[in-house]
């Protein structure tokens, strides 16, 4: 059986030393809270940052994927006209011939 917490007013729990410890959980930890049919289960939780693309990687991402001529052609056509970018302009590799 577990150690006994109290709620506090805004919810705050004390999770026990031993728990923490075990689990590493520091101070600043994430967790996530899941609903279980015995209760609220708390554990470590792991926060992925998420990149987010400028429009000149957009455009080499789609240009550096371009894997034969016709694709290439297409490339170029879609980073002008939907990125509103010059294809020359953007660092990247072009397919072979």
């Amino acid at each position: 059986m577990g150690e006994p917490a109290r709620v506090g007013k805004r919810g705050a729990v004390v999770i026990p030393a031993p728990l923490r410890k075990r689990f590493g959980m520091g101070d600043g930890t994430l967790v996530v809270f899941d609903e279980g049919p015995d209760g609220v289960l708390i554990r470590p939780a792991i926060a992925v940052p998420v990149e987010t693309y400028s429009p000149e990687r957009k455009a080499a991402l789609i240009l550096d994927t371009a894997v034969d001529a016709a694709d290439y052609r297409r490339a170029r056509k879609e980073v002008r006209e939907r990125l509103g970018i010059d294809p020359d302009a953007v660092p990247h590799s072009r397919p072979p011939k």
